[in-house]
């Protein structure tokens, strides 16, 4: 049988495997992943835009991609996008779309030191994309105030140190839980998601 891109991500666990799979997917990410239904980019853009204070103010767009999380932000009235990811291909066809003020080109190891007050990190964290210490790395770049809006797909829920990890911070009073949702993420393949965004301490 052969494998879906999808198929791949989802059993690859080594980094360097996951940046070769998106280089290659790059091409026809957007149409593959749109026929699969996927709903989380807008469950993010819609989220975060709740609780947005002032929806100028830049947003980083982490793990960008192809850009469907810019263009869902964007749609809910976002117009400072800043983009970042780990393959330089997923860049070129995010650029296509002419909705990021700036895009970078990130490692696996990365800090975030721009004090950003609004983060994205749609399908960025978890199975089939960046470990979950990726969510410390974000919160710590975020500056007092800052809200993150991030997603965990089914894959990633059902571990419990990935929900550990995320109860770590709001346990301790480090950041506090604003909103939670689970729903539709990858209808065609039977995979939900919960979205969720927390606000810095």
């Amino acid at each position: 049988m052969i494998k879906t891109f999808l198929d791949r991500i989802y059993t690859a666990d080594d980094p360097a495997d996951l940046r070769a799979i998106y280089q290659e997917w790059a091409a026809s990410y957007d149409a593959d992943i749109t026929a699969s239904g996927y709903a989380t980019p807008r469950r993010c853009a819609e989220a975060l835009a709740q609780f947005a204070d002032d929806k100028t103010e830049p947003v980083l767009d982490f793990g960008c991609g192809t850009g469907l999380s810019g263009q869902a932000l964007r749609e809910v009235g976002f117009d400072t996008l800043d983009g970042a990811d780990v393959s330089p291909n997923m860049l070129e066809k995010a650029r296509e779309k002419d909705i990021y003020r700036d895009l970078a080109l990130v490692e696996e190891d990365i800090s975030i030191d721009t004090p950003y007050r609004l983060m994205s990190a749609v399908g960025v964290i978890g199975t089939g994309a960046g470990h979950m210490t990726l969510l410390n790395t974000l919160l710590r770049g975020l500056p007092s105030g800052g809200k993150l809006v991030f997603s965990l797909n089914d894959l990633s829920l059902a571990e419990p140190k990935n929900i550990g990890m995320l109860n770590d911070w709001l346990d301790c009073g480090a950041a506090r839980l604003l909103f939670a949702e689970h729903g539709t993420h990858l209808p065609a393949k039977g995979i939900s998601s919960t979205a969720y965004v927390i606000e810095k301490a």
